[in-house]
């Protein structure tokens, strides 16, 4: 656990320098921050972030000498005048449990002789906010955060998605008159999608979102035409085209666009192509209802409809999934013991 101490806040003064203290403590990896001033509006800025962005981090406040009597683990104090990053951060990587002090213009005397590590990125005055970005970033313990809002990448402009949480996508099922059974089969669904993405690197916030909303266009049809409908749905409500597409691309496990184009379905993309697409896709295809089968039924199922075309499909996307993710059938199957609810 990495716990950041700021030292000397000046809340009239400093709100700007320790609310960047805390948004790089989150961003890089610490689990809480403790502030020596309580600021109240600090802690709504920070509580506000965590929530949209995702992740656990916590801010308190507290007397900074009892704080680091109290703590048990390794106490490390961020100063120009310190021992080079690069000497001790192989020591320091081997603690469990670190904390880093932050401080300001001057910090008491005390505080040098209470820290186990008094440690300088560069002996040089520089901010204390650009030391502890560099110091986290060294220490390698940054944490995947997932939350309401997730920013895509991009060389040029701005992409926020917008995820919607789960009694989000209850509402929105409801709110189209969907039955017991179509919910029952979508949470099942997300159970299902969840439990295979715990073995690869996913959004499960977005599993979720794209399992719970997939076959919301049952609500308008259960023909082929479903995903489509769905899709539909999904942009009306202003939904993000990352969430709308698991709608279209879970149907047939991925339809081809010749196979889309046979059906007379309209001409886009119907093949599951993130991870999270695929999860969701796959997840679907290996339930009845809302109970988990193992794939060969699944596969006689689609033979019998005359599908057996699509049925290589089905087992690739299986089976790429059990390399990437490490399913395990006999733990999905597991979840039919489980409450749904």
């Amino acid at each position: 656990m990495i716990t950041v101490l700021r030292i000397g806040h000046r809340p009239e003064r400093d709100k700007r320098i320790t609310t960047h203290v805390a948004l790089v403590s989150r961003a890089f990896g610490a689990d809480k921050i403790i502030v020596d001033r309580i600021d109240e509006k600090l802690r709504k800025t920070i509580d506000n972030v965590t929530k949209k962005f995702g992740g656990n981090f916590e801010i308190e406040f507290g007397n900074p000498i009892q704080q680091i009597k109290r703590f048990k683990g390794a106490k490390v104090h961020l100063t120009m005048y310190g021992i080079p990053l690069e000497e001790r951060i192989d020591e320091i990587r081997k603690f469990d449990d670190i904390m880093v002090i932050v401080g300001s213009e001057k910090v008491p005397r005390p505080i040098y002789e209470m820290a186990d590590f008094n440690i300088a990125v560069k002996n040089q005055p520089h901010s204390e906010v650009s030391a502890l970005s560099i110091f986290l970033e060294k220490l390698g313990r940054e944490k995947k955060l997932r939350g309401e809002l997730k920013i895509i990448p991009e060389e040029r402009g701005k992409k926020v998605l917008r995820i919607p949480g789960r009694e989000e996508c209850l509402a929105l099922l409801d709110k189209y008159g969907a039955d017991e059974r179509l919910k029952r089969h979508s949470i099942m669904v997300s159970k299902v999608a969840l439990t295979t993405g715990r073995g690869c690197d996913c959004d499960d916030r977005l599993l979720v979102a794209g399992a719970l909303l997939h076959d919301i266009g049952r609500t308008v049809t259960h023909s082929i035409f479903h995903g489509v409908e769905g899709y539909k749905i999904l942009k009306r409500e202003g939904m993000d085209e990352a969430i709308a597409r698991f709608c279209s691309t879970h149907v047939g496990a991925g339809l081809l666009k010749e196979t889309a184009k046979k059906l007379k379905l309209p001409d886009q993309d119907y093949i599951p192509r993130t991870i999270e697409e695929k999860i969701v896709c796959n997840s679907d295809t290996l339930l009845r209802g809302d109970k988990v089968v193992k794939l060969d039924e699944i596969a006689e199922d689609y033979r019998e409809k005359g599908l057996s075309s699509e049925v290589p499909r089905l087992i690739r996307l299986y089976s790429y999934l059990v390399r990437k993710c490490h399913l395990d059938i006999e733990e999905l199957l597991a979840l039919n013991n489980e409450q749904l609810f």
